[in-house]
């Protein structure tokens, strides 16, 4: 395994911890993945949300790093913002040229986060993380999947834990958009169409809406597609899984922007910044990718190598091992964090759109049109398939990354 590292609290501006934190990181981070990748050992990291492969049930796709020893936030050091526990706002806003984007942008939004059950704890964390990271205070709110206050559903059960989940989306919306209004939906569960009637109650309150949760595809997909997820002018985001190679949904819907993940690591080049993809050609976890079933081919997608819709549209950072920063103390959780998964690259992708103030009728089609403006992953695969692009980088569209990553916000408007 990866060395275990140890966590410490440092009295630094945020500004001065972007280089050493994520120095640190991206030299732990290249033992994981490359251990990892070899296929040779147990990974250091587990899941929040135990795999379902009913139709009907969903499973969140926070990975949370085990070799990491959680950490309340100190009372006497409110401001301070850890190290050891992956990659803040700072690290964030540097590796995908968001910052100037981040202090500017973003007041008009909002961005509604799709979770089941309740957090009881979502408020109070996410105060610490965005206090901790120089962050102005939230304008929160939490609703049930109905859109009101109360009653909220009952608490996660430890052993399926989605206020890990939550506590990741919160956290992430505010590294990228810490300007934007925030608002978690809470469905009553992860089985049936609580989510669903969710995601309509997000679209009505938000422009932005990210899902970091999915399940296996089904021929029914595309009558919940116009029921749930048909929603012009609204960007809806949706997570490409974990599990290495193949699909969700959903990810898979062409009413969505499908968002798949990467390592994301400190380099002595021009970015500052390297990317791959997460996940290994031997397969296991990783981000998902492939070719659905059952849904149509959007008109803006013209890869030749699957005839249905292909996943994915763009990637962020998803690898534990790479991971980022997040505070949570119900079920366990003890604090600070390192996690990962497509549940962190997807409410980052939804952020990015939310800075950029996109409206547009078919939100995926801006990617495909500003396919210059994204940093390219051509390096890493999820899995072996063919066509290789399905899995495998490549210079251009693959399917692991899409066209790449954020680079700014004009590949978002």
């Amino acid at each position: 395994m990866s060395p275990r590292i140890r966590p410490r609290l440092v009295l630094a501006a945020l500004g001065a911890l972007a280089l050493a934190t994520g120095t640190q990181l991206a030299t732990a981070g290249a033992a994981g993945a490359s251990q990892a990748h070899a296929g040779a050992v147990q990974p250091d990291f587990s899941r929040a949300c135990p795999v379902t492969l009913t139709v009907g049930q969903e499973s969140c796709m926070v990975l949370k790093r085990t070799n990491v020893t959680p950490e309340v936030q100190p009372a006497t050091a409110p401001k301070t913002f850890p190290t050891g526990y992956g990659y803040g706002p700072a690290q964030l806003q540097a590796a995908y040229n968001l910052a100037a984007a981040a202090t500017a942008d973003g007041k008009n939004s909002t961005v509604a986060v799709v979770d089941a059950y309740d957090d009881p704890t979502a408020a109070s964390d996410l105060a610490t993380y965005r206090t901790a990271a120089g962050l102005p205070a939230a304008n929160f709110s939490k609703v049930n999947q109905n859109g009101l206050a109360s009653p909220l559903p009952k608490k996660a059960p430890a052993s399926d834990d989605w206020t890990l989940e939550e506590s990741l989306d919160l956290d992430m919306v505010s590294a990228i958009c810490p300007n934007c209004k925030i608002v978690l939906v809470e469905a009553n569960n992860d089985s049936g169409n609580g989510l669903y009637k969710a995601e309509n109650t997000a679209a009505s309150l938000a422009g932005y809406v990210s899902n970091s949760w999915g399940g296996t595809e089904a021929a029914s997909d595309t009558k919940l597609d116009t029921k749930y997820f048909d929603h012009p002018g609204i960007v809806i985001t949706a997570a490409a899984g974990d599990g290495g190679y193949g699909v969700i949904y959903p990810a898979t819907s062409p009413y969505v922007v499908a968002v798949g993940g990467t390592s994301l690591s400190k380099a002595s080049n021009a970015r500052g910044w390297t990317e791959t993809v997460w996940g290994s050609s031997a397969g296991g976890e990783g981000t998902g990718s492939g070719c659905s079933v059952y849904e149509p081919k959007p008109t803006w997608q013209h890869d030749t190598g699957c005839s249905k819709r292909t996943d994915n549209d763009v990637a962020a950072v998803a690898d534990p091992n790479t991971g980022v920063a997040v505070y949570d103390t119900t079920n366990g959780n003890g604090g600070w964090n390192q996690v990962g998964g497509t549940s962190a690259s997807t409410p980052i992708i939804a952020s990015v759109y939310a800075l950029a103030g996109n409206a547009g009728t078919n939100p995926a089609d801006d990617i495909y049109t500003h396919t210059g403006d994204l940093y390219d992953v051509t390096s890493g695969a999820d899995g072996t398939c063919s066509p290789a692009y399905l899995c495998t980088a490549e210079v251009g569209y693959d399917g692991p990354t899409g066209w790449g990553t954020p680079n700014g916000i004009s590949a978002f408007s």
